[in-house]
């Protein structure tokens, strides 16, 4: 199935409850009675009843057909923590889809009302074991609407969407710089150096002259001045610097100093085996190199 799928007749399925059930047993004793005694009224109220089951039925397999599904952006994170799926339950029809269930290996997860033409999100998390790609897990939508007599579910639904799990970091150890640092000057860079370039968030052991004292006489939040020069020096994070480790150890090692270096500013490269990512920092050059290291060695 694709990132997007609309749910079909030939999709769904659709049974009696236990509730159902019950309540067939229940019309069968009645018109037997009504057979029996010769009343009207009771047939009436026989036939009556049983009408209301068909139409519930045509309600309960309407309240699935055509409802749309859709996979949202996940956000990338380490193995170990819990990944979150974003999921679209997108209604086109004119009218509300009530006691919508979406199910995951038989267990429910979300129970939602769907307004007419329009939708809800739900989230899904995901414990992650192992870098790499983490697929979305098959799910099953549900619905016992309106009365509770008949069940209707879908097939197993797989939207093709999957979270990035970047390698769970290794305990903090001091860096281990490839090639020798060097002294270049690149975008991006917040090195030290004479000229004032921001502030960030205030960090135990950051020297007093440089936390921003005049916005904590404001009351604001504790920040560290940050000063910039023309020629940062560049730290370049090496495979082989890491010898005697397994494949694991080494990826745990590089994702730790790639997350210590982009908190503290610093210029940083990558060098693996197969791939070498130049000096920069920021958001997407730490983006670039955890996805390589998260993929590194994995089929394509």
């Amino acid at each position: 199935m694709g990132a997007t799928v609309v749910l079909g007749r030939r999709q769904l399925f659709m049974l009696p409850t236990r509730f159902g059930l019950l309540f067939a047993l229940l019309l069968l004793v009645q018109l037997l009675a009504a057979i029996n005694y010769g009343n009207g009224l009771a047939y009436a109220l026989t036939f009556l009843l049983g009408s209301l089951a068909v139409v519930s039925m045509l309600y309960t397999h309407r309240n699935l057909l055509r409802l749309r599904l859709s996979a949202g952006a996940c956000v990338p994170v380490f193995a170990g923590d819990v990944a979150v799926f974003r999921i679209h339950l997108i209604n086109d029809a004119p009218t509300p889809r009530l006691g919508v269930t979406l199910l995951q290996r038989k267990k429910e997860i979300a129970y939602v009302d769907i307004p007419a033409q329009g939708g809800a999100d739900i989230e899904l998390p995901v414990p992650s074991r192992a870098r790499g790609y983490l697929a979305l897990p098959p799910l099953t939508v549900q619905t016992r609407f309106p009365l509770g007599l008949l069940y209707s579910w879908s097939r197993r639904i797989e939207l093709e969407q999957s979270c990035l799990v970047y390698p769970r970091p290794a305990d903090p150890m001091p860096y281990r710089s490839g090639a020798a640092t060097t002294s270049e000057s690149a975008p991006g860079s917040l090195s030290g150096g004479d000229d004032f370039i921001g502030v960030r968030e205030f960090r135990p052991g950051d020297s007093p002259r440089h936390v921003d004292w005049r916005a904590v006489a404001r009351g604001q939040d504790w920040h560290t001045k940050q000063f910039g020069g023309g020629h940062p020096v560049t730290v370049w994070f090496d495979w082989d610097t890491l010898a005697g480790l397994d494949t694991e150890e080494r990826l745990s090692v590089l994702t730790r100093w790639v997350r210590d270096a982009e908190r503290d500013g610093r210029l940083y490269g990558l060098r693996l085996p197969d791939k070498i990512i130049a000096p920069a920092n920021g958001e997407r050059h730490r983006h670039n190199c955890l996805r390589a290291l998260a993929l590194f060695g994995l089929p394509a």
